[in-house]
């Protein structure tokens, strides 16, 4: 699939549940309205649809959420995708998660064909974990974090920068990552969906995280790319690597090779961008046959903008973007 830009859309990024075990204060508000079970697609309704990409040429699938692991089920839906993984298929099923269902699930999803996982974790220290994450327990998540290592998983630890919340953890994190064979990435704080306090006063640009953690630290730079938007440096000290994802600072949307499908069978063709197709109905359908979903996929593609409008309103206090992040896909 090749968009209107010339970009091959080789990435798809699956949201299974809009549903999370968490409340981290820049995703979600603390009492959060979920979705009724009927708008949601069903596992096999979502296997048919990455089925559908796949066979456009879909070469990466992540699942994500909310907490993808606290769907029920869902190890069903890793198995099918699992089985796709090949010569014509799939190159890579992966998942990001928050690491709480990890204990039991890590030695499952390696059965299933997974072999590298994203685990949200913004710092290590319990009481603030406790506070960012509202309801986390930040033991669980790191038992869950070293069951994945054991079980053969290459983790790499996904924290989001927030100005005045864990600005300070970075230097730790980094050496606690050089310890354990973890790659750690960064990500700006994006303004998507309203959430209880003010998101202008947690953005923090990586731009200046960088220049500081290089006071302490050898970051080398290098070609090392995941399929995702996170720039990789290597870490001279530790022999891991630090990534950054900078939407705010610096737009990396000109080799954007992914779009973002929704557990109600919306397709974001971009993050940032509210335009969107809906597979639902098509999908319950029974008319409706494989050839006229990736007809409809491919129309969709055709309509993926140049690039998001990503911007922190200070003005208006309100984001970009209205639904949360974890509707999206995180």
């Amino acid at each position: 699939m090749i968009d209107p830009f010339g970009r091959r859309i080789s990435y798809l990024r699956v949201s299974v549940t809009d549903r999370c075990d968490l409340r981290c204060v820049y995703c979600m508000a603390e009492d959060m309205t979920f979705l009724p079970k009927r708008e949601v697609l069903t596992l096999e309704e979502l296997d048919r649809l990455c089925g559908a990409f796949i066979g456009l040429g879909v070469e990466k699938i992540r699942l994500t959420g909310g907490e993808p692991l606290v769907r029920k089920n869902v190890l069903s839906l890793f198995r099918s995708l699992g089985a796709r993984i090949g010569a014509g298929g799939l190159r890579e099923l992966t998942v990001t998660t928050n690491g709480t269902q990890l204990g039991q699930m890590a030695e499952p999803l390696y059965a299933a064909g997974v072999r590298r996982i994203n685990v949200s974790l913004d710092t290590l220290d319990p009481g603030l974990f406790h506070a960012v994450t509202r309801w986390g327990a930040l033991e669980k998540v790191l038992d869950g974090i070293f069951a994945a290592k054991a079980a053969g998983l290459a983790v790499k630890i996904n924290a989001v920068a927030l100005k005045g919340v864990n600005e300070g953890e970075y230097d730790r994190m980094l050496a606690w990552c050089g310890e354990h064979g973890f790659d750690l990435c960064l990500i700006e704080t994006m303004p998507m969906g309203d959430i209880t306090g003010d998101r202008t006063d947690q953005y923090l640009p990586l731009s200046l995280v960088r220049s500081r953690l290089r006071e302490h630290w050898t970051l080398e730079e290098t070609d090392y790319r995941t399929g995702g938007p996170a720039r990789y440096y290597a870490v001279k000290e530790t022999g891991t690597r630090i990534g950054f994802i900078t939407p705010m600072t610096h737009n990396f949307c000109e080799s954007c090779n992914r779009v973002r499908l929704t557990c109600t069978g919306t397709l974001y063709m971009c993050l940032g961008q509210e335009d969107s197709a809906d597979f639902r109905a098509l999908l319950r359908d029974p008319s409706v046959d494989d050839a006229q979903l990736q007809a409809a996929i491919a129309a969709a593609i055709a309509r993926k903008p140049k690039g998001h409008d990503f911007i922190i309103d200070r003005r208006h206090n309100r984001p970009s973007v209205g639904r949360h992040m974890s509707v999206t896909g995180g």
